[in-house]
């Protein structure tokens, strides 16, 4: 403590004012270190996760960064303009960003433990629990991350962005035999949920529905309400049915590793915390939206047709087994396949999942 009797003394009075100023003015500057950080992901914020992104979990890193005032963040914002919707894994190994949101589901070849949920339809419509369960799978196996960091890159956490898959299509689909014939899109290994009836499954992204039901290309399409509503697709497919084909995690927040080994270890930490709240963020926020999805369908001239119970399980046991391939590929690659799957059905049967189908005894994991 500054003793300002003793300067009076020595100084007079008159001077203690200008020479306390000069005190505070040569006090070193607490300003925080500013850190810039690149943010992409080929979908725009009409996307759900990209909208939480901004919305949630930029603001939770700051937040904790907040706390000590060390460092602060300056966020270069770059939604569907420096990558493609399939090329962020690729754009984050080069340094195209520093922090992205990878769509797992295109790249079944180089990160395909992530896919476990694709191959087991039919399981949970809790996109929460599916997330936590992969997250907790990631950090049991070391493949999970190993795979991320082939391509430079670190993993944060993964997010399930879903409620669960329906058939939308132009013209009405009530049953099974209905969808024989037809032509509908979809993403990745959840193609193979079309198989065994007639159906033609084609690869595309939700970006692309609209135009390709529009121009007749596609009849219709394997998707989420949610991103149906958020893109208008019901003017080009206003029939729904709804087969609650099941949720899975579809996405991972991995960061460039060499940004990552250059940042301090506190705003390492604020990230990573930060993105186990942005996983469970995503997983209440995709059922919240689900219910208002269905009457927003609904509102706007879509019709909803539900798939019976009957059929449901005529289409879960007559699919080709996904599960059993999947667990053979991984295996063949020197992936734990097995012990993955096994895994991951028993965390569900414990969560008390609507399971139709015991994928794991299936394919003799």
């Amino acid at each position: 403590m500054i003793n300002t009797k003793s300067i009076a003394k020595k100084f007079g009075a008159v001077s203690i004012g200008a020479l306390m100023a000069s005190v505070a003015f040569a006090a070193p500057s607490s300003a925080a270190e500013k850190i810039k950080i690149a943010a992409i992901d080929g979908y725009s914020p009409k996307s759900l996760w990209v909208a939480e992104f901004i919305k949630y979990y930029i603001p939770e890193i700051d937040k904790r960064l907040a706390k000590t005032g060390n460092y602060e963040i300056e966020w270069n914002q770059a939604w569907g303009q420096i990558v493609k919707v399939r090329g962020v894994l690729g754009g984050l190994q080069k340094g195209l960003g520093d922090i992205g949101v990878v769509t797992t589901v295109f790249h079944a070849d180089k990160v395909p433990l992530q896919l476990v949920a694709y191959a087991t339809p039919f399981v949970s419509n809790d996109p929460g629990l599916v997330a936590k369960t992969v997250d907790g799978l990631a950090d049991k196996h070391p493949e999970f991350k190993a795979a991320f960091n082939k391509f430079n890159q670190v993993y944060l956490t993964n997010l399930a962005v879903l409620d669960t898959y329906q058939i939308f299509s132009k013209d009405k689909v009530s049953q099974l035999s209905d969808m024989k014939g037809l032509k509908l899109g979809s993403a990745g290994l959840n193609l193979r949920w079309l198989e065994g009836f007639g159906a033609a499954g084609v690869a595309g992204s939700l970006v692309t529905y609209h135009n390709k039901v529009g121009t007749g290309v596609l009849d219709g399409f394997m998707l989420w309400p949610e991103a149906v509503v958020g893109r208008k697709i019901y003017e080009v497919a206003p029939y729904m049915l709804k087969a609650d084909l099941g949720t899975a995690n579809s996405k991972v927040i991995s960061v460039n590793k060499d940004t990552w080994e250059a940042l301090p270890d506190e705003v390492k930490n604020a990230m990573q915390e930060a993105s186990i709240g942005y996983r469970d963020q995503m997983g209440v926020k995709a059922l919240e939206l689900a219910d208002a999805s269905y009457k927003a369908f609904t509102k706007n001239g879509g019709t909803i047709t539900e798939l019976s119970q009957a059929q449901r399980r005529q289409w879960a046991d007559n699919m080709p087994n996904v599960a059993k391939d999947w667990v053979a590929a991984r295996e063949k690659e020197g992936n734990p396949g097995k012990v993955v799957m096994k895994s991951y059905m028993d965390t569900m049967r414990a969560a008390n999942q609507p399971i139709l189908r015991q994928w794991d005894k299936d394919s003799g994991s």
